[in-house]
């Protein structure tokens, strides 16, 4: 009698714990399917709600704590609670520890607020411009794309295979590894490197 009891509360539990993995299995597909740059979805970026603001999205992203953190500190994240709308192309924690601790460090510094304020800027392009945008600005220039960040710079866009890649005005590169993150205010595209203007 306790034998079957104990493995008919097991095949509840297995059962109530397939239900739960099957709820979230469609959400990371079709978000993967949505969009053909985004071949590994990032864990962050699936917890964000298209109802937040890009700002309200980062603070709560587990992958996005450096530049949230960042943003604070830079005072740039009233703007992304903003209206908008927005495009920012945002790098991971991972993406942040492999810029130099010195360099990082420095950046978070009070004197330097300008600076990282200058660094934050170069991901961020005005109104909306999603995954299918940024193909079609690339297709019409021929292979590439020049965006005009929010503080006049260029960024540079083009693909590689079915990749967006990002050019910054050093030379540094970043893949876009999801696309099309809804947000209230605009887009996030999440990307694996720091991209550092022209200072």
């Amino acid at each position: 009698m306790k034998t079957h009891l104990i493995l008919t509360a097991a095949a509840a539990a297995l059962a109530l714990a397939g239900c739960g993995g099957k709820n979230e299995t469609p959400t990371e597909t079709t978000k993967a399917a949505n969009s053909e740059t985004t071949p590994v979805p990032a864990a962050g970026a699936s917890q964000m709600v298209a109802s937040g603001t890009i700002a309200a999205n980062l603070a709560a992203s587990p992958d996005h704590k450096s530049l949230a953190a960042a943003l604070t500190q830079a005072g740039l994240a009233e703007t992304l609670s903003g209206a908008g709308p927005f495009t920012l192309f945002a790098p991971t924690d991972a993406a942040f520890a492999q810029v130099p601790p010195v360099t990082r460090d420095g950046w978070m510094r009070p004197a330097q607020k300008n600076v990282l304020a200058g660094v934050l800027k170069y991901h961020v392009v005005p109104g909306k411009l999603t995954a299918a945008d940024l193909a079609a600005k690339i297709a019409e220039g021929g292979g590439k794309a020049v965006l005009k960040t929010v503080d006049g710079q260029d960024l540079i866009a083009a693909k590689s295979g079915n990749t967006i890649l990002l050019t910054s005005a050093n030379g540094d590169k970043a893949t876009v590894t999801q696309a099309d993150v809804g947000q209230s205010n605009g887009v996030v595209h999440v990307i694996d490197a720091v991209l550092v203007p022209k200072m």
